[in-house]
């Protein structure tokens, strides 16, 4: 009796449901764990024919493979087990994993069975297949290529996009020796890498990337960044290497090579240009202004009226000549580089310049209003040539029936966002307004370009102020732009890199 009540509390208490029939398939026992995952009361069950849990169509052939096992003796499912389908009260279909096992009591024969039920596994099963079926359409859609190897080297699996860059179909590659994609020596070493690693931990490439060299199929060479982490399965090692092609960055880094050593190069002969226009074409500029000055105070009396309109106009050509070639001289001069950067006070360099120009300045009846300006890392001289620039430029193009005002200020923002600032990131913004003649913005492009003049003979100068002043802002980390309508004014906005790399 003891035994009995022992066996009837374990089978109460299991986990999984335990039910048994009779040979005409209704049931005789249910255990609580089996009236839950149905969703019955045990009494709604047990007298039952056990097919009311089974749906279509296993419901309707259930008796008969009953009596086809007690005909026969063939069990399908009887002392093996595997997974079905059950149908609880509310009609939900469920998968359970079924064990049945036959017991042969002193009066009669009975059917017991024990249901396991899977759905959470299931759902599982599902979340994990989808989540392997996203991974894996990420890596074989992946633009860069991504190989894995096992310890021994040897590839166990290979996205397209590898296949692409070596030039292999993937099943060209699988189950092969990864050296086979590198060329001499690293191919020779490669195993012996992975051996040291393997005996040692010492990483020369696995989590640290780098870049190296591959080899495609037909035996070109080609550059590539190559990223490896180390994978601990259930029950080995592998390592998943990230190939990422830089052939066109190289491209890209040689002809910007070239470009920088071509811009050297037409430094350098602006610079020769700039020695020459120094030299060679001032003395026999000074020659034609000096005999030009010559004839006019000496011979000027006896010249005709054309021939003193000719002395004239080719005094004024001598002149504008000089002043061509000296702002040649200051445009290389900003090319050149020749002076350090130094921490210079705008707002001194400001005050210089305003006093250099005093006499323009009273001659216009201009008017500068001027905020703070900040001190940043710069070459004092061409921050005033960058000024006195620009000013001349607000006082030389007014309006002529109205002095001219001009307004300076500055705003400090940083151009990009850093954990941690370095030179060049923290910008400072220059305004010069002026309410002069102003200019239609669709010429924007024009006016910082070398000997571009928009008014034409009707103002005098190079066309060249501008172009230095564009030429002395990048080289201090910024740049320059402008805003304007014809009649209304002009407002210039000069950037400035408060601090400069190392030179």
């Amino acid at each position: 009796m003891e035994n009995k009540s022992r066996l009837k509390a374990i089978i109460d208490t299991a986990i999984d449901g335990i039910m048994t029939i009779d040979t005409r398939g209704n049931v005789e026992t249910m255990n609580p764990a089996a009236a839950k995952i149905f969703g019955y009361e045990a009494e709604e069950v047990i007298g039952q024919n056990i097919n009311i849990l089974m749906p279509e169509p296993d419901s309707s052939r259930h008796d008969q493979y009953i009596v086809n096992y007690l005909r026969t003796g063939e069990a399908q499912i009887i002392g093996k087990g595997r997974e079905v389908m059950g149908r609880k009260k509310n009609g939900t279909v469920f998968p359970f994993l079924l064990s049945i096992s036959e017991v042969q009591l002193p009066d009669k024969l009975i059917f017991t069975g024990i249901v396991h039920d899977i759905t959470e596994l299931k759902k599982t099963e599902a979340a994990l297949r989808e989540s392997e079926n996203k991974i894996n359409s990420i890596i074989q859609a992946a633009v860069d290529g991504i190989i894995t190897i096992n310890k021994r080297g040897m590839m166990e699996m290979v996205n397209p996009s590898a296949a692409r860059l070596f030039g292999y179909d993937a099943q060209e590659l699988l189950g092969r020796s990864i050296n086979m994609l590198m060329p001499e020596p690293d191919s020779s070493r490669h195993d012996g890498y992975i051996r040291h690693y393997e005996e040692t931990g010492e990483k020369r490439i696995i989590g640290i990337g780098r870049e190296v060299t591959g080899m495609r199929k037909d035996g070109s060479l080609f550059p590539f960044y190559l990223s490896i982490s180390e994978v601990q399965l259930t029950d080995r090692k592998v390592y998943t290497g990230f190939v990422h092609d830089i052939t066109k960055q190289k491209l890209d880094e040689e002809r910007l090579r070239r470009y920088a050593a071509e811009l050297e190069r037409s430094n350098r002969e602006l610079q020769d240009f700039a020695y020459v226009s120094s030299h060679d074409l001032q003395e026999p500029l000074r020659k034609i202004q000096a005999f030009g000055d010559r004839l006019l105070t000496k011979e000027y009396d006896n010249l005709s009226e054309q021939g003193k309109d000719y002395i004239d106009r080719m005094l004024n050509a001598a002149s504008r000549m000089q002043n061509l070639i000296n702002d040649l001289l200051g445009f290389s001069r900003v090319t050149a580089k020749s002076k350090p950067f130094v921490k210079v006070k705008l707002d001194d360099i400001l005050s210089e310049v305003i006093s250099d120009l005093e006499v323009t300045i009273e001659q216009t009846g201009a008017e500068i209003i001027r905020s703070s300006l900040p001190e940043i890392e710069a070459e004092p001289t061409q921050m005033r040539q960058l000024f006195q620039n620009l000013l001349s430029n607000a006082m030389k193009f007014r309006k002529p029936d109205e002095s001219p005002i001009i307004n300076i200020y500055a705003k400090s923002l940083q151009r990009r966002a850093h954990l941690t600032a370095t030179p060049g990131d923290q910008v400072t913004e220059i305004y010069v307004e002026d309410n002069g003649i102003g200019f239609d913005e669709k010429y924007l492009d024009r006016i910082f370009n070398i000997f571009q003049r928009l008014e034409g003979q009707k103002y005098e100068g190079s066309g060249i102020g501008l172009a230095v002043c564009r030429k002395i802002a990048i080289r201090h980390g910024g740049d320059i732009t402008a805003s304007s309508q014809p009649g209304v004014g002009t407002r210039f906005i000069i950037t400035l890199a408060l601090t400069q790399p190392q030179e």
